[in-house]
């Protein structure tokens, strides 16, 4: 797994969203309150963009047809998407959030 920084956490407010392309990977960073999760940018029901959801309870919801899924764990949490999303682990370390891609 390589760690590549991506944002600061300035950059981002409570639910703040950013879109990363990072080798070729369309990703989602989000912030829930004081938490960052790195998520797949496309939704898994219809393959348009999460960005835009709806962060709550560490959940987004898709904009276009209302799916939910875990920010944590990438889970569905309610329909009509039924496959789970995938998520990326982040770190972050003197205010650089860290996406980590496997080699």
């Amino acid at each position: 797994m390589k760690y590549y920084p991506v944002a600061s956490t300035s950059e981002l407010n409570d639910t703040g969203q950013l879109h990363i392309n990072l080798n070729g990977e369309e990703i989602l960073l989000c912030r829930a309150e004081d938490e960052y999760f790195a998520i797949s940018y496309y939704c898994s029901h219809e393959a348009l963009t999460l960005e835009g959801g709806m962060i709550n309870n560490r959940c987004i919801t898709c904009p276009y047809h209302g799916a939910e899924f875990n920010l944590e764990t990438g889970e569905v949490l309610a329909p009509p998407a039924w496959e789970n999303i995938k998520t990326y682990p982040t770190i972050i370390k003197e205010e650089i959030i860290s996406i980590g891609i496997p080699d």
